[in-house]
């Protein structure tokens, strides 16, 4: 079946059916490369929700302080060295021109359901300088690409909390920092973004899983949770990926013949259970970007095209 564009009108009976998928930390240099070539096989576009403490090799660890934290710690570690931070930066930049997005996952990866909006602010202000001067701060200020510095300042519109943990000081700082949605929810079941204020906050949902059908979080590591109580266990890898893959296609299929209720799947820069879930994720993408009426898209073009579909749905006055 032909693919469906982006900015393909859907039917006039059915929006389009939109998968999104992101992932949460983009670190590892080399799962920066697999799914930017499942992105290319499949004809996905990703969200990438960067924690941005991976910005400095670990011997600079002493420039970066979260709120309530003592200077140098990260829950994430950072780089290892220079050349690591040098190819992620790249990373970064390639995904952007192949169409993906990069969002916010802050920095440090730390639980901020208890931080005032102005712990936020001042989380949210280092990540903009830490990507803004990621060329210069490791000593590559001239292979920085043209544009860098206009992207780092206003392209970054998304964000998703570390644990999913968004406490209330959590919107105000999202809505003065200028990002126009957030992606921290949890959700019985795919659901549409909701409106708070001048942000639009998306949720993952609670998906059936296993012969139970049981609900759990569509995401990788609920999943691992789930599966193993969230240790390695490679001898069940493809069982598990099977379960996965079960779970993905049966979430999809009711939305693609129901309401067509975006469905969103959230991914981390680990293969847990030897790779069970990214195994599933790429299996999924294959099979389905590219079914008529489906587009599978980051969350700022997913903002798009819900934007657009409810202007055309509305009646002309």
């Amino acid at each position: 079946m032909p693919a469906l564009a982006a900015n393909e009108p859907a039917s006039p009976q059915k929006p389009r059916q939109l998968v999104i998928v992101s992932f949460d930390g983009a670190h590892d240099n080399l799962l920066w490369e697999k799914s930017r070539a499942m992105a290319k096989r499949t004809g996905a576009h990703f969200t990438y929700f960067l924690s941005c403490t991976f910005l400095f090799p670990k011997a600079e660890r002493a420039g970066y302080q979260a709120p309530h934290e003592k200077r140098g710690r990260s829950n994430v570690g950072f780089a290892p060295d220079r050349e690591d931070v040098l190819l992620r930066l790249g990373e970064i930049w390639l995904a952007r021109l192949e169409g993906h997005e990069i969002g916010s996952h802050a920095c440090g990866h730390f639980d901020g359901g208890k931080w005032s909006a102005a712990d936020w602010t001042a989380e949210f202000a280092f990540f903009r300088k830490s990507l803004e001067n990621g060329w210069k701060n490791i000593g590559a200020g001239e292979r920085e690409p043209a544009g860098w510095a206009d992207f780092a300042q206003s392209a970054i519109k998304g964000f998703r909390a570390p644990y999913l943990s968004a406490g209330p000081g959590l919107v105000k700082a999202l809505e003065d920092g200028g990002f126009t949605y957030d992606a921290s929810l949890v959700s019985n079941g795919p659901a549409m973004p909701v409106t708070s204020g001048g942000l639009r906050r998306f949720a993952l949902p609670l998906i059936p899983e296993g012969p139970a059908k049981r609900p759990v979080i569509a995401m990788d590591y609920n999943l691992f949770v789930r599966h193993s109580k969230g240790k390695e266990t490679p001898q069940e890898s493809a069982a598990f990926e099977e379960r996965t893959l079960a779970a993905f296609r049966s979430a999809f299929e009711a939305q693609y013949a129901g309401e067509r209720i975006p469905l969103q799947l959230g991914f981390h820069f680990v293969e847990m259970n030897a790779g069970a879930y990214w195994r599933a994720l790429d299996r999924f993408l294959a099979e389905t970007c590219k079914r008529e009426q489906v587009a599978c898209v980051s969350y700022a073009e997913a903002l798009d095209i819900l934007d657009s579909e409810e202007k055309t749905a509305k009646p002309a006055l």
